[in-house]
């Protein structure tokens, strides 16, 4: 039974404070079971179409087996932000970045976008809120702590602001700006699941928060007006946001491919209002808008999961789970069973931390509500100018000495140019604001000089553990910046002689260029 004030609190978000709601141990636990199913059919479920559909949308019939379920034993969005639980449970909650920064930097998985730029950066030295910021991974509004944050909402029943708070440490791994505010959005919604059915009051109550005046603030606000006027055509919602929003993903602005946390985001919750609560329209939903359907359904059916608690999880969904349970997750040293656990035993400190109590019976919650941490942008007003591209044989790109061609081939047939020897250079000029450099990293990459505008700017280590780089989607950023004045610049890239002393070389790999506008 779940308790609030004396009566029983089922049906809508309360707007009350200091509210203290009462959980049995057997509801607890059957939502958290829920929470980490949900998890784990939603990212099986969407993964077959994960980026099939990247700029239209999805309508055909998805197959689907009980035992698909057993995939999500291998899935990042799942052993990813088990990587942080690890690390908590190992040195507790309170664990400071540059801790969960260090065991994920090592962690022995592979990463793309804002979580490999966060374990390059945790690897070159950054260290605390330096790591993703703005202004250190151009990746900070891409999509990867919303697929990360669930377990912190997970963790935090009916206290919102308490999973804020964690969400400012986790999510300075990888992301900043909208990629911040999708994992605060996310988890407080989990968050609320808890004492919250009303699907419509949750995904508005979630918003309290984010910043008002974030762009993922904005996303979602549209989805709902937009589901207000029009309750029965979610592609009403998909045909808005494509025409809106789609278009400015600045990790990979030249691909359909977008992975823009506000974009996925608003999918996530075009599923949850068009859904109904339903687990198969929901899910249907929320695969059709496309893009990373994998991480977004599994985000939204663990709002199902908690709401419903796993018992009521169709049969369809679940029956194959408890065969699986005591199975390790990748990477982790969590099975279904032992998630649920540690869980539970992680929201025995947070209800008593934040002025609740535990018995043997139940948990009596003193309910928060969400409050937004002070609004910092991330690169939401960038606008793509240009991409020159080394396959085009663009004459604004001048390589001089001993550049080579370079193609990785088995799927990835762009040429690049690469350094080998002190002193090969790039030059540049531009109009616009700001300048990427894509290319790869790898264990024999050089460090190189960045100069603009004849200035010397910053020195680069294109060296990493292994490559990065591989295939468009994936192309590593060896450098941007993104906030010169807006007008005509001049760029050089020069090899240097220095390198790191774990690189087996001098060699500097690059792709393409983008080109930069601030939004007017």
């Amino acid at each position: 039974m779940i308790i609030a004030c004396g009566l029983l609190a089922l049906a809508g978000c309360s707007k009350q404070s200091e509210k203290t709601v009462e959980i049995t141990r057997d509801i607890m636990t059957d939502k958290v079971k829920g929470a980490w199913a949900g998890k784990m059919i939603g990212v099986m479920y969407g993964r077959p179409m994960e980026f099939a559909c990247n700029d239209r949308m999805y309508t055909d019939s998805i197959k689907w087996a009980p035992e698909n379920v057993t995939g999500s034993l291998l899935e990042d969005d799942i052993y990813g932000q088990m990587c942080f639980m690890a690390t908590m449970e190992r040195i507790g909650i309170d664990a400071p970045i540059d801790s969960l920064a260090h065991d994920f930097a090592y962690a022995g998985f592979g990463l793309c976008h804002a979580n490999l730029q966060g374990r390059k950066n945790y690897l070159d030295g950054l260290r605390g809120d330096e790591i993703s910021t703005p202004a250190n991974n151009i990746h900070c509004d891409d999509i990867d702590f919303q697929i990360e944050c669930d377990f912190i909402g997970f963790i935090n029943p009916c206290m919102p602001a308490s999973s804020d708070s964690l969400c400012e440490r986790v999510g300075a791994v990888m992301s900043a700006g909208d990629g911040l505010y999708a994992g605060m959005y996310l988890s407080a919604m989990h968050a609320m699941a808890y004492n919250c059915s009303n699907i419509d009051s949750l995904v508005v109550k979630a918003l309290d928060a984010i910043p008002a005046e974030s762009g993922y603030a904005r996303i979602i606000n549209d989805v709902i007006e937009c589901h207000r006027t029009n309750p029965d055509d979610w592609t009403a919602a998909w045909n808005m946001l494509n025409e809106k929003w789609a278009p400015y993903d600045i990790c990979t602005p030249y691909l359909p491919f977008n992975i823009d946390a506000k974009l996925n985001g608003a999918y996530i919750v075009t599923g949850l209002l068009y859904g109904g609560g339903d687990w198969t329209r929901t899910m249907n939903i929320t695969v059709g808008c496309g893009q990373d359907t994998d991480c977004n359904t599994s985000n939204a059916a663990a709002v199902l999961g908690i709401i419903d608690g796993y018992d009521a999880i169709p049969d369809v969904y679940k029956s194959h789970i408890p065969s699986i349970a005591d199975e390790l997750f990748n990477h982790t040293p969590y099975s279904f069973n032992k998630a649920v656990k540690q869980t539970l035993a992680f929201i025995e400190e947070t209800v008593a931390r934040n002025g609740g109590s535990v018995t043997d019976e139940a948990f009596i919650i003193k309910e928060q509500q969400p409050v937004a941490p002070e609004f910092v942008p991330g690169h939401q007003e960038l606008r793509l100018g240009d991409v020159i591209a080394v396959a085009d044989n663009n004459p604004a790109m001048r390589f001089t000495g001993n550049w080579v061609d370079f193609v990785y081939g088995n799927g990835d047939e762009d040429p690049y140019k690469v350094a080998t020897t002190p002193g090969d250079a790039l030059d540049m000029e531009f109009d616009g604001t700001g300048i990427a450099i894509l290319g790869s990293w790898d264990t024999d990459g050089g460090r190189a000089r960045i100069t603009i505008d004849g200035k010397p700017v910053k020195e680069i280590d294109t060296y990493y553990v292994t490559m990065a780089g591989k295939y468009q989607g994936n192309r590593a950023y060896l450098f941007f910046v993104t906030d010169l004045a807006d007008g005509h610049h001049t760029f050089r890239m020069e090899n240097l002689e220095d390198r790191n002393p774990a690189s087996t070389g001098n060699r500097l790999y690059v792709e393409r260029a983008l080109i930069y506008n601030r939004a007017d």
